[in-house]
């Protein structure tokens, strides 16, 4: 698969560590990823460039993850929503204000996230069939 065919990954994640590790499992897996450690820097992103997959914590400074997936429905729609989080609570209210989105709960293995991320992409794929 070269560059042109591989599906765009937004990782949007605040803690370096996570984001590092998060980036790496996902280019390794074949996707393209860009990385930003806050939800307002996604934003300009997003609305310049096409992304398959908006990969967000919810827990960020300035701008929640639950805010910013609500933003990429404005500016990109046909953006894919992922959330990650170490948070229950902060699961319920996405679920509840973001149902379509795929919420991943921390700690998991990067096979976990790679295989939830893959089932987005087949969803996606069944569904323009």
């Amino acid at each position: 698969m070269d560059d042109i065919d591989k599906l765009k990954i937004l990782l949007a994640e605040d803690e370096d560590a996570m984001r590092t590790y998060l980036h790496r499992a996902l280019t390794k897996a074949g996707y393209h990823v860009v990385t930003v450690d806050r939800g307002t820097d996604a934003v300009p992103l997003l609305e310049k460039e096409h992304f398959d997959l908006l990969l967000s914590d919810i827990v960020m400074p300035e701008m929640d993850g639950i805010e910013l997936a609500q933003k990429c429905s404005e500016v990109s729609p046909h953006t894919k929503v992922m959330f990650i989080t170490g948070f229950a609570a902060v699961t319920l209210r996405a679920s509840k204000e973001q149902p379509q989105a795929k919420v991943l709960s921390k700690p998991f293995h990067l096979r976990d996230l790679v295989l939830e991320v893959e089932r987005v992409f087949e969803e996606q794929s069944e569904a323009s069939l």
